[in-house]
């Protein structure tokens, strides 16, 4: 099995509330990331497809189309946007990165059979912070 990964950046900002809360049990549980008036991040977002190599490419799948496929699916719907407000897929979710990592995978994996027959997503990370990040493998 060989793993391929691209890696791609978005900016994006969010809060962290749960509405079925008061605004000190918000502050309690997510301290600044509640703020009222939203935080950002510079999210670096890695995906890995895993697979065998295609016998006339060489290609698990092709980086340029993968590339291509997550900026239209995943970055150009959340970079320079609200997570909370601007993206449809959000709505009514927690903001934090572990939901958004999810969904991510909801909106990639039906999608990676157009660009390869040989590879299927094998995993998503997504960085919040050069040290703090989320790993998901659809499980």
């Amino acid at each position: 099995m060989v793993y391929v990964s691209r890696k791609e950046h978005f900016n994006a900002a969010h809060k962290l509330y749960n509405p079925a809360w008061s605004k000190e049990k918000n502050e309690e549980v997510f301290g600044p990331c509640a703020n009222a008036n939203w935080h950002g991040h510079n999210f670096e977002l890695i995906v890995t497809v895993k697979g065998k190599p295609d016998p006339d490419t060489g290609f698990v799948v092709d980086l340029k189309k993968l590339s291509v496929l997550i900026r239209k699916e995943i970055v150009d719907k959340v970079d320079h946007k609200n997570l909370n407000v601007d993206v449809d897929f959000m709505t009514n979710k927690l903001a934090s990165t572990e939901n958004l990592v999810i969904e991510f995978w909801k909106i990639l994996s039906p999608k990676l059979s157009s660009i390869t027959k040989y590879g299927q997503l094998h995993s998503i990370k997504l960085y919040e912070t050069p040290r703090n990040y989320v790993e998901y493998f659809g499980e």
